[in-house]
């Protein structure tokens, strides 16, 4: 067989063995060889004339495919003696081959390229994860900073560069404690970082922090929060170091403690305040219902237990309830001959007298002065007689003992039993008071029992209280009017106007002033229609702010007791506070009797509400002792003299001595004159010659209803009537 030119395939080869026999060689392509087939191979060769059978068998063990097999089978049945075509098969097996190698070689190629996409890909991947990993490094609001084995820097974020100050190319290999200081301790960095990584697995969280200091580019120490883990990169160590500036944190924490103890002391102190300010309400809740001399409940407390026993009462209360009214007696002879310190010392052992010969149930008073109360409860009348007289006999018995000289004195007991016909609780206070009086005028150091059916003139006197309560309940008092004008050189526009309080009895008929007045002063009731009238008054009659009528001034009567009440004073400015007036809207007469007595007080109230735009008249002026020596003090803007030498003025030249005195005081002080009383033309015509400014009277015109009144704003008014 001949080798063709360009072809490495040969073909058969025989030679003789020595059995004889012939052998045949196979000599196969190089790609065959490649494929590990040899002619050494023992499926390579077979015994004489093996037949086609046998060689497929072995090319079988060669792993040729079924299409080769196919081939040489075919082959060997070309042949008249069942022997194979070599040369067929050899050319068939080497075209196969041929085919398998530009397969195998397209695969190579084909995972060549596959290789290389993996491997650009792969890249790319590797780009695009350490573009995000900087990403996120460039916007972690900590420090990051990778550090090798070594403890030197090996990456920093430029959190890191914002707060130390460096750029990343001035830190990149430096040790660690060339920004962290703990790091330059006790076995260095590697060691500083060993003990926070450390610390880190022993907690079993992936970071734990710890509180250093770190130093800026400036030199300048920072509180820094450090925590540290540790990683293997590439088979090498590498700590990541996450560290915050915590100066901020510290300063606030600093300013939190600092708040905090302040809170505490804060605390502290309203604490103690809280205890002062409840001891000061209880000191002053004790002040406004107890007397402060004899530490007894004082007038206003007693009369407030005093109610509860009536409402009881009057509920069905099975308990009975006796009011004893004390006053003792001879107790002025102590304070004229021994002075008040004397007075005060006499009313406190008294008081301790008291205490003593009552039962813990009873309630004793002081209601002012040398007058005292007793409530007596679960108490009949026969048992009410035994503690009254006993009381007298002990106060009879007692000697009050001063430096060397030594007083008796007594006390007059009014009785009365408390029953659910009682009227009120200011009913039962005076008749006790009635009562009381009686005792007195029996003969004094006694016990009276008050009876309805026995009623004197002081009695019939202290009904008006009631009278006028009910009236003020019911909306039965009136306000009157009677200009004031003025007179000789007086050219004052301003109109003046006095206001005068009236009441309407039960039947609907005027009661005068003189009826009820004086036992309003004397049983206290004056302070609540002194607040009637100003109420009215300012509501609906006195001039505003605003208002388009011409300016004119209101005078407004206020009764000694009034100037007395602590409370009055502050109901007037809270009712002035709440309306827009004008100045001089509204003038204040007090007499001059009511100023005398409690100069420092009356003079205090009058300049408070000078001060807020009123003016005072003092009222029956030169009837008093000492006019002209006060009235240096009083701080008034009108003196209004008494009627009784205004009557008499033009015929009487004491009368007119007196007046003309006043008129030059006036003048000389700054202070106008009101003569009241004017019946007369020639009346009028005196004072004018004598330099008085006004004048008021039924001659010039009598006193009317508000109904009339010429500034009344709409029906206002005319409620008032």
């Amino acid at each position: 067989m001949s080798k063709r030119a360009g072809d490495d395939t040969v073909g058969s080869k025989r030679s003789v063995g020595s059995s004889g026999g012939a052998v045949v060689h196979l000599v196969l392509p190089q790609s065959a060889r490649k494929s590990g087939l040899s002619p050494s191979t023992p499926a390579a060769s077979s015994a004489a004339s093996p037949g086609a059978v046998r060689f497929a068998d072995a090319l079988s063990r060669l792993e040729l495919n079924h299409h080769l097999l196919d081939e040489v089978k075919a082959a060997g049945s070309g042949t008249a003696d069942g022997e194979p075509d070599l040369t067929h098969l050899l050319q068939s097996v080497s075209r196969r081959y041929d085919r398998i190698e530009e397969e195998r070689r397209g695969i190579v190629r084909s995972m060549q390229l596959m290789s290389d996409e993996a491997q650009a890909l792969t890249r790319e991947i590797r780009e695009q994860s350490a573009a995000h990993l900087q990403v996120i490094l460039d916007h972690i609001k900590d420090a990051v900073i990778t550090v090798n084995e070594t403890g030197h820097i090996e990456t920093f974020n430029p959190t890191g560069e914002r707060i130390f100050g460096y750029i990343q190319q001035e830190v990149l290999g430096r040790k660690l404690d060339y920004l962290v200081l703990d790091a330059a301790g006790e076995g260095g960095a590697v060691a500083y970082l060993e003990r926070l990584a450390t610390r880190a697995e022993d907690t079993q969280t992936d970071l734990a922090s710890s509180e250093s200091w770190g130093r800026n580019k400036q030199g300048q120490r920072f509180a820094a929060e450090i925590a540290v883990s540790q990683a293997q990169v590439e088979r090498r160590r590498v700590y990541i170091v996450c560290l915050r500036d915590i100066t901020e944190r510290r300063q606030a924490e600093q300013s939190l403690r600092e708040n905090e103890t302040r809170y505490r002391e804060l605390v502290g102190k309203l604490s103690e305040e809280k205890k002062r300010v409840q001891s000061t309400l209880r000191a002053l809740s004790y002040q406004a219902s107890h007397d402060a001399l004899t530490g007894l409940i004082n007038r206003r407390e007693f009369e407030s237990r005093l109610n509860q026993a009536l409402a009881g009462v009057r509920r069905g209360d099975e308990l009975g309830y006796v009011l004893l009214y004390l006053d003792l007696d001879q107790f002025k002879l102590v304070n004229d001959t021994c002075g008040h310190p004397a007075g005060d010392r006499l009313l406190k052992q008294v008081t301790g007298l008291l205490q003593t010969r009552i039962r813990g149930t009873d309630i004793l008073a002081r209601l002012g002065g040398d007058e005292f109360g007793i409530l007596l409860a679960d108490c009949s009348y026969e048992q009410a007689m035994k503690i009254a007289e006993t009381l007298c006999q002990a106060i009879r018995d007692y000697r009050f003992v001063w430096h060397d000289g030594a007083l008796n004195i007594g006390v007059s007991i009014g009785l009365v039993a408390i029953t659910r016909e009682a009227e009120s609780m200011a009913s039962l206070m005076s008749a006790a008071d009635v009562a009381c009086y009686a005792a007195k005028d029996q003969g004094r150091n006694r016990v009276h029992v008050y009876q309805a059916d026995n009623v004197p003139e002081r009695h019939r006197e202290m009904q008006w209280v009631s009278r006028i309560t009910r009236a003020c309940e019911e909306d039965r008092l009136e306000l009157y009017f009677q200009p004031i004008v003025p007179i000789g050189a007086n050219r004052d526009p301003r109109a003046h106007y006095e206001l005068m309080l009236r009441m309407r009895d039960e039947n609907g008929a005027l009661v005068q002033p003189n009826e009820f007045i004086p036992a309003a002063e004397r049983y206290n009731v004056m302070p609540m229609l002194d607040r009637w009238v100003v109420r009215h008054t300012l509501g609906s009659l006195a001039h505003y702010t605003h208002d388009k009528t011409p300016l004119y001034t209101l005078s407004v009567n206020l009764s000694g007791t009034s100037l007395n009440d602590d409370r009055f004073l502050d109901f007037l400015i809270t009712e002035l506070a709440a309306h827009p007036l004008s100045s001089g809207a509204i003038c204040f007469e007090i007499t001059e009797t009511a100023a005398i007595y409690n100069l420092a007080k009356v003079v205090y109230f009058m300049r408070e509400l000078k001060s807020r735009g009123c003016n005072f008249s003092l009222d029956d002026f030169g009837s008093g002792l000492s006019s002209f020596m006060y009235l240096k003090t009083l701080p008034v803007n009108y003196l209004k003299i008494d009627g009784q030498f205004i009557e008499h003025v033009a015929d009487n030249p004491i009368d007119r001595s007196m007046v003309e005195a006043i008129s030059q005081i006036g003048k000389a002080m700054g202070i106008q004159t009101i003569a009241e009383k004017v019946e007369t033309a020639a009346v009028m015509e005196e004072l004018g010659r004598l330099g008085i400014g006004y004048a008021q009277g039924f001659y010039i015109a009598p006193p009317r209803s508000t109904v009339d009144f010429p500034h009344a704003r709409g029906d206002e008014a005319r409620k008032l009537a």
